[in-house]
């Protein structure tokens, strides 16, 4: 296999929340033009947009969520910010999930067979495993958002792998991989990226004060403690297999 050079301007979020006024992420269109011009800087070329979808919330619809990303591309383009925007949510774990994607009521990650699960910090680890077998055997590939908030998945790293050997896939928050909610948590992000365990980082961003879209010191922390290749294969290249809806 040849080297990469790392590229610290080709990044892909799979996890933001920046389309305008949808959930508890940006308040208005003004907040989520800045959140882009902030994330172009960080080196983001692509991102996902993943408003929650939960029960018993109003919950953005396909085609309110197409408008928006109209809406955005169209300010962007004015400003020359270059960022691809596709649809996706992030999934809060229920029963008829499988049906509310089926009947169109939530959406999968760029209209790909991937889907951003979430769960209760608090949740057993037992229906955290179920509920990712429940979408396996959809047919769907889920991606567990932000594994470092789960506390009965924290408690042991086979966990972790026994998730991965069932065909789920693993993402962690970049400010986790920074050191920003603990050295707690920092240290286990650090434990599951030696083991090779992370797919994806990315900001779970919320806004343009205290939860920004930073990638750039992530991406260059990844780089410099686990390799190029690695850095590459977290931020650009199974991201874009997601989009593509190819297998990771």
């Amino acid at each position: 296999m040849s080297k990469i050079t790392p590229n610290y301007d080709n990044y892909t979020d799979i996890h933001i929340h920046i389309l305008p006024g949808v959930d508890d992420g940006s308040k208005n269109l003004d907040m989520s033009l800045e959140m882009l011009r902030h994330a172009y800087a960080e080196g983001i070329r692509r991102m996902v947009v993943t408003p929650h979808n939960k029960p018993m919330h109003h919950n953005v619809g396909k085609e309110k969520m197409q408008e928006l990303i109209h809406l955005l591309r169209a300010q962007m383009k004015q400003e020359k910010i270059e960022i691809e925007l596709y649809p996706g949510n992030e999934l809060y774990y229920r029963e008829d999930l499988v049906k509310c994607l089926e009947e169109g009521k939530a959406s999968t990650m760029a209209d790909s067979r991937y889907v951003l699960l979430e769960f209760q910090p608090a949740d057993r680890w037992e229906y955290i495993r179920d509920g990712v077998n429940d979408m396996l055997m959809a047919g769907y590939r889920p991606i567990l958002a932000h594994i470092e908030r789960y506390q009965e998945v924290c408690k042991d790293v086979e966990r972790v792998i026994r998730l991965r050997e069932m065909g789920c896939c693993i993402q962690v928050n970049a400010a986790s991989v920074m050191g920003r909610y603990g050295m707690g948590i920092k240290g286990y992000v650090k434990k599951l990226l030696k083991q090779r365990l992370v797919d994806f980082i990315a900001t779970d961003a919320h806004n343009a004060t205290n939860r920004t879209p930073d990638m750039a010191k992530c991406a260059e922390y990844i780089c410099k403690k686990y390799g190029a290749e690695y850095m590459h294969s977290l931020l650009t290249e199974n991201p874009s297999k997601v989009i593509r809806d190819e297998y990771i």
